[in-house]
């Protein structure tokens, strides 16, 4: 019963993951503004990398959690970069 339960639980887990990842998508091809795009594609890959947290649950391997983890600095580094760009101009003072 318990495994029944944590399939369902993965399940919706990743149907709504997916659906906050389409809902990201969206919103870095319709944004106004650039900000928005930034925020959206944080968004995005936040979410991915917690689909592939569950993915990883599910699996059971631990090769998912170490693709989420360079998701995860990746991805910072990446937000921060655009921030640095939209608020100076340059990446690289």
């Amino acid at each position: 019963m318990n495994a029944a339960i944590l399939g369902v639980a993965l399940f919706i887990g990743q149907v709504l993951l997916a659906l906050a990842m389409l809902m990201a998508a969206v919103r870095i091809l319709r944004g106004p503004r650039a900000q928005d795009r930034v925020l959206a594609m944080d968004a995005l890959y936040s979410s991915g990398m917690l689909l592939l947290l569950v993915f990883g649950i599910g699996s059971g391997t631990t090769l998912y959690f170490e693709a989420a983890l360079v998701i995860a600095l990746l991805g910072f580094v990446s937000t921060a970069a655009m921030a640095k760009f939209l608020m100076r101009g340059e990446v690289i003072e």
